[in-house]
């Protein structure tokens, strides 16, 4: 976990907002389940990534529209799909993503 994000992931809000969402979808993994897999979901996955900048927007972090319940497998290829986008900087130059350790 990210030291800016500790704070909020370890909130009474997140940790309600969380586990209430979780419930409402059955506890399964949401993509298993739309190709009807089922697969205990355990990661309520953030579709707009949290940052230092909206982690305290609750229209964002605590918005159940941007929620998504993933299993681990899912939530770790949402991460690494984020992390191969490449950007073209000046001069055509390709500049590769940091890497993050930590979802």
């Amino acid at each position: 976990m990210k030291e800016w994000a500790k704070a909020f992931y370890l909130s009474p809000a997140w940790r309600a907002c969380r586990d209430a969402y979780a419930a409402s979808v059955g506890g399964l993994c949401e993509r298993h389940y739309a190709r009807g897999e089922y697969v205990a979901g355990v990661i309520v996955h953030h579709k707009v990534h949290l940052t230092p900048a909206n982690i305290n927007d609750p229209s964002v972090s605590l918005n159940w529209d941007n929620l998504e319940l993933v299993c681990r497998d899912c939530h770790a290829i949402e991460h690494l799909r984020a992390r191969r986008r490449y950007v073209v900087g000046e001069g055509g130059r390709v500049i590769a993503p940091p890497v993050e350790e930590n979802f």
